[in-house]
């Protein structure tokens, strides 16, 4: 019953666009978060993404596009993360917690010099995917097409750095413009991600597709593979289910992410062989 039912919606334009939507930000999300996971940069995530509410506030205020705003905010947050976190003498979660504070002072500012309060700036905190327009999708395709051709370009460069940061230092890449390049793409995700799941729950796409496939694999291809089958069915599945139940889709594409991994986590084969030397010792 509920396929037909989901068969049947599917005419609608607004419902094509949010499975193609939901379809882009698991691609993209799953993608990027496999190196957030082995780099250990889900606050980074988590701070671009609270940027990106500046941007978007900004946006709404000067009645442009919010997403074109937020690429702007997200991009130069992502900049000077990196630029604070080397030049300044910072760790880099310190230059994080700056900036994500400082983002969202300047959104609630910005927000407060609007003539008149724009509910649709919600539709942004926690997520709108059954808003998403034509446009929107346009962008959005742009975007994850940018992100992964750019992801395929350095990938070995990328994967040499996640591996050992140091050796590929003293091998001579340019650490610290590939972290840039790193957090500028997280940045772009974060904008593709935002209209779909929302700034607050965009994180959680970045991390969790790419943990299940951490806790199923130990092979870097396989990781890619495994984080966006997760994050393609979760989007899609959690998108089924908000509409059949009449829940909050964005929520409820994360919570069914969330429970792929904890089955991910009890039947982990890396957890059972754990269990194995832990006996034998």
């Amino acid at each position: 019953m509920p396929v037909i039912i989901m068969l049947e919606v599917l005419g609608f334009g607004f419902i094509r666009n949010a499975f193609l939507g939901a379809f882009l930000v698991a691609t993209v999300c799953s993608l990027i978060g496999v190196f957030v996971v082995l780099r250990g940069l889900a606050f980074a995530g988590a701070g671009i993404a609270h940027s990106a509410f500046a941007g978007v506030a900004l946006g709404f205020l000067l009645g442009v596009d919010p997403l074109l705003t937020a690429i702007g905010f997200c991009l130069v947050a992502a900049f000077l993360i990196q630029l604070t976190g080397s030049r300044a003498n910072l760790r880099q979660d310190t230059a994080i917690g700056i900036f994500l504070s400082w983002t969202m002072a300047l959104g609630v500012m910005l927000i407060g010099l609007m003539r008149r309060y724009d509910a649709r700036i919600f539709g942004y905190l926690f997520g709108n995917i059954l808003g998403v327009s034509r446009g929107n999708i346009m962008l959005m395709s742009g975007l994850t097409l940018l992100v992964v051709i750019l992801l395929f370009v350095f990938y070995k460069e990328f994967k040499f750095i996640a591996f050992d940061e140091e050796m590929a230092q003293a091998a001579g890449l340019p650490i610290g413009l590939f972290n840039t390049v790193q957090l500028g793409l997280i940045a772009l995700t974060v904008v593709v991600a935002i209209r779909a799941v929302g700034i607050i729950l965009v994180e959680a796409l970045l991390v969790i597709p790419a943990a299940i496939a951490y806790q199923l694999t130990s092979r870097y291809g396989m990781m890619f593979v495994l984080s966006w089958i997760t994050a393609v069915v979760a989007s899609w599945g959690g998108l089924a289910l908000s509409y059949i139940f009449n829940l909050p889709s964005g929520a409820t594409i994360v919570m069914l992410t969330a429970l792929f991994f904890a089955v991910a986590a009890i039947f982990s084969p890396k957890r059972r062989r754990c269990r194995i030397c832990g006996r034998g010792g």
